[in-house]
């Protein structure tokens, strides 16, 4: 485990805090970038902590030369500035596994869940392996961006997405493969606390034939855009009138559930009630279970599911939880997810 950022005191801090467990052995600490890759080198580390914002080579210039050098699991260690959060987005579309997001004040409680956080995700990026995630799987279209055509339409199908640990990237992937023009709204909840999310669809649009926003409250979902659920609230898609009138999104912020607040499972469980609607489920890369309850509940509806595969799933969790309770009708490697996603809303 190698530790880097530009702070003695949270070099002190984070090392003293992945320490404390005893599965975890902090090998080293560098004071920037440019320091890590010599002590990468020498020290051999599994996991990295990286700083966002460093002198001399900052987080963003050393996640990439880590990924064309030495590949290596990254946490990446990012401020609740906008800034911080357009940058880590960045970082995780680049290879990072996930991110920390530092605590404002530095009270016992902030520091507890510092520590918490920071060991939980150290230790599922110790189980990733980076070099060979989507190697082999490249050949398929992307769609490059263009003028977003803006709709109004009342979308035919509904495309409803879970993800958590490597989400961004995957997303990324999936997004850049579908064209515009299709007749559906896909509905997005990835794991991520509150100040991160809005950074996250406007860097997804960028590359992507979608729009793709941050989904608002009572907001009218229209076809080809791509709503991304807030952090820290949970995101319900309802039908204010009778059975194909227009869909409206709700944003609650409510108790976590499954330990998350956005929820897979609470978005899936109310779009299994939407009446005159064709449902597609898809659960990406993530640990733990969420949204496998929000696929059971879509199944019983006759919509169709697809599960990643384990071929390129960051983590193999989510994905896990779907395949095992026989729940998707389809498990697939990322880059074939949006071809199957295409030819099943052009279905009639």
């Amino acid at each position: 485990m190698l530790v880097v950022d530009d702070s003695a005191f949270m070099r002190k801090i984070i090392s003293d805090m992945l320490a404390s467990d005893p599965a975890i052995e902090v090998v080293g600490t560098a004071a920037n970038g440019a320091v890590a890759l010599k002590q990468i080198a020498a020290l051999e580390p599994d996991v990295i902590t990286l700083d966002v914002e460093m002198p001399v080579l900052d987080g963003l210039q050393a996640l990439e030369k880590i990924m064309q050098e030495k590949p290596l699991p990254v946490v990446m260690l990012s401020s609740f500035t906008e800034a911080g959060a357009e940058t880590t987005i960045k970082a995780l579309q680049k290879g990072a596994v996930d991110f920390v997001a530092k605590p404002s004040g530095t009270t016992p409680v902030d520091l507890e869940k510092l520590r918490s956080n920071l060991i939980s995700k150290v230790k599922i990026a110790s189980q990733v392996k980076v070099s060979s995630r989507l190697t082999g799987w490249g050949g398929l279209r992307l769609f490059k961006p263009t003028g977003k055509r803006r709709s109004d339409q009342l979308p035919k199908k509904l495309v409803l997405v879970g993800a958590s640990t490597g989400g961004p990237k995957a997303l990324n992937e999936l997004l850049s493969r579908l064209p515009d023009g299709l007749p559906a709204a896909f509905l997005v909840v990835q794991h991520m606390p509150a100040g991160f999310t809005r950074s996250l669809a406007e860097r997804l649009d960028q590359n992507s034939q979608l729009r793709v926003k941050e989904a608002e409250d009572e907001e009218r979902v229209v076809a080809g855009t791509v709503y991304i659920a807030p952090g820290g609230y949970h995101l319900r898609v309802e039908q204010p009138l009778a059975a194909g009138s227009e869909l409206r999104l709700h944003l609650k912020k409510g108790e976590p559930v499954n330990g998350h607040r956005p929820s897979v499972d609470v978005l899936m469980l109310s779009a299994a009630k939407l009446k005159g609607f064709d449902l597609i489920g898809v659960i990406l890369t993530g640990m733990g279970h969420d949204g496998c309850q929000g696929m059971r509940a879509l199944k019983e509806t006759g919509a169709r599911t697809i599960a990643e595969a384990r071929d390129t799933a960051v983590v193999y969790g989510m994905p896990r939880a779907v395949v095992e309770a026989q729940l998707a009708d389809r498990v697939l490697p990322l880059p074939f997810i949006a071809s199957e996603i295409i030819r099943m809303t052009n279905e009639k």
